[in-house]
């Protein structure tokens, strides 16, 4: 059976029985396509361990995977060849075999404190063409600073998810993690002007964030503009999920308890929160004066 057709079967599949993201369909559709091309394979019964095997040390070798990306497509074709096997289109899952390289516990990159509150002075300053941009964007950057939304989860908000009054917003997280943030009162503030010039400008879509010339929800090729807007205003390079680690790191400086940090930010294990403890050295510092021989001579 042709490849291509196949996979867009495990799509199918992926999406209505297992509940996948549409993120993560795409991801499924491109690396399975990439590897049909790199190997020349059109049909899955040409699959086989040698053509597997020399397609990931191509990748590594020639095209120079980072360990990420070698494990992006390792998970994808695993997923999709476990699929396979069970529907019995192939007899065997030919990357188990294939090795991982270990990946690098690199720290999550941040902004500093004077940082993020330029980005957030910026995007309420800037010299806009309509008073909308200026509530929507600094709304938008406060709820990023403020809650650590990942970009895909910040575009997802309804207008129903971002309960002002009450100073909650409700969340639906990477694989079906529903959470309830809290909203402190600065980014409230921001988020109920912003609300205001939504209704002047009479904005009925369901999503929070919406476009400024369309009555729909902001996209993700409209963030990006922003964020470049932003990064030339500011002079600070960074994008959306450097955001999501400022967050976390600023929230452990001021105090914040791990456990607290981690349902806020929506993780499923406690360990991946723990990274952000080694990002900030103020924490540390705030850390090791509790040592009790600290005030001994």
């Amino acid at each position: 059976m042709n490849i291509e057709l196949l996979a867009e079967d495990f799509c199918h599949h992926a999406k209505y029985i297992r509940g996948v993201s549409e993120q993560t369909l795409k991801r499924y559709r491109q690396n399975i396509s990439n590897f049909s091309r790199a190997s020349k394979i059109n049909h899955i019964s040409d699959v086989n361990q040698k053509k597997v095997q020399s397609y990931f040390l191509k990748g590594r070798v020639v095209k120079n995977w980072t360990p990420q990306t070698y494990r992006t497509y390792y998970m994808s074709l695993l997923v999709f060849f476990r699929w396979c096997v069970k529907h019995q289109y192939l007899t065997e899952n030919y990357v188990k075999e294939i090795e991982i390289p270990k990946i690098p516990k690199s720290l999550p990159k941040k902004l500093t404190q004077q940082q993020a509150s330029l980005i957030l002075e910026v995007a309420y300053n800037y010299p806009y063409t309509q008073t909308y941009l200026r509530y929507r964007n600094h709304a938008l950057f406060s709820m990023f600073l403020f809650t650590g939304l990942r970009r895909s989860e910040l575009l997802n908000l309804k207008l129903t998810d971002v309960d002002v009054e009450n100073h909650t917003v409700f969340v639906k997280g990477k694989g079906d993690k529903d959470r309830i943030i809290p909203l402190n009162t600065k980014l409230v503030h921001s988020l109920e002007r912003y609300l205001v010039e939504r209704k002047k400008k009479k904005k009925t879509c369901s999503e929070f964030f919406t476009s400024s010339n369309r009555n729909s929800g902001f996209t993700d090729q409209g963030l990006k503009k922003t964020i470049l807007m932003m990064r030339k205003s500011t002079g600070i390079y960074f994008k959306a999920h450097q955001l999501r680690h400022t967050f976390a790191t600023l929230m452990l400086e001021g105090g914040c308890d791990i456990f607290s940090l981690s349902k806020m930010m929506g993780h499923s294990d406690i360990k991946t929160t723990t990274i952000y403890l080694s990002a900030t050295a103020e924490h540390l510092r705030s850390q090791v004066v509790k040592h009790p021989m600290n005030a001994t001579f």
